[in-house]
């Protein structure tokens, strides 16, 4: 029971501190590029990461580890970020947001793939109504008229999946801030190059807002949301636990509205709401 309930906790501060990534990277990309802010984000986070493992003097991933560590960083590193940079782009963050929704789904497809675990058919058929109502969304093209935000969205919802599912059966090994950490570490040698080539001409356009948005996506999405998120996956079950995930456009919409001034359709409240009565069928049968 304590490790149930110790694995919805640390996921529900994980999705918390994720919810607002999107409305962060909004505002960002307002001030810098989408590949500059992918390599920043993750350069800084990385520093984090080593300075906390050195300090820590944790003991270095087996090779048998590295295949795995490659798929997080390829997945939540550089894939997440980068395709979700891009896509806001196009379409608001307030939109964006609800893709989310699709996350449980396909965090659960690799839970199986990757994890081993095996939900029950009825779980299936809840997430996938869940993921459903958010297609349903996208394509009635309520508040976004561009496929290519939405495409983006879906592909990097793909890979994050991918991630979040590898990331925690690691994680049963090495713990949640080590393998986020190693993984860092793992993409520096690409970001690092990355920034620099993508390095803004000038500094003085750069807004204060787009600073914080910088700052809050290397320290707390890039890390500090992993620390709670990977641990809650892996003492909780990765498809479980996964979908919680569908609470997090709730949590994203209301910061969009609120700090960026976003229009909130009623339509996406109303997908939101049947997304969420969905992972509670889907919970149940986890």
């Amino acid at each position: 029971m304590q490790s149930a309930s110790g694995g919805w906790g640390n996921g529900l501060l994980g999705v918390i501190i994720f919810s607002g990534s999107l409305p962060a990277t909004r505002v960002a990309v307002g001030g810098f590029s989408a590949l500059f802010l992918t390599s920043a984000r993750a350069v800084i986070a990385a520093l984090i990461g080593l300075a906390v493992l050195f300090l820590l003097r944790q003991a270095r991933p087996q090779r048998g580890d590295l295949a795995s560590l490659a798929i997080v960083s390829i997945g939540v590193v550089v894939g997440f970020p980068l395709l979700t940079a891009l896509a806001l782009q196009h379409i608001t963050s307030a939109h964006s947001i609800v893709f989310i929704g699709l996350l449980p789904l396909s965090t659960a497809i690799f839970a199986v793939l990757r994890g081993g675990e095996r939900p029950q058919p009825l779980f299936w058929l809840f997430a996938c109504l869940g993921s459903a109502t958010v297609a349903g969304f996208a394509l009635s093209g309520a508040g976004s008229t561009s496929l290519t935000g939405d495409l983006l969205m879906v592909a990097a919802i793909v890979l994050c999946g991918l991630g979040y599912a590898e990331g925690a059966a690691l994680s049963r090994r090495l713990g949640g801030w080590q393998v986020i950490s190693w993984a860092l570490l793992l993409a520096l040698p690409l970001m690092v190059p990355l920034a620099i080539l993508t390095w803004p001409p000038s500094w003085s356009g750069v807004s204060v807002p787009a600073w914080i948005g910088l700052a809050y996506v290397s320290i707390f999405s890039m890390f500090v949301g992993f620390i709670f998120w990977y641990r809650g996956l892996a003492i909780g079950g990765i498809a479980r636990v996964g979908q919680l995930q569908q609470l997090q456009p709730f949590f994203g919409l209301t910061l969009a509205s609120l700090l960026l001034h976003e229009p909130v359709a009623w339509s996406m409240i109303v997908a939101t709401m049947l997304v969420v009565a969905c992972v509670f069928f889907a919970r149940r049968y986890a």
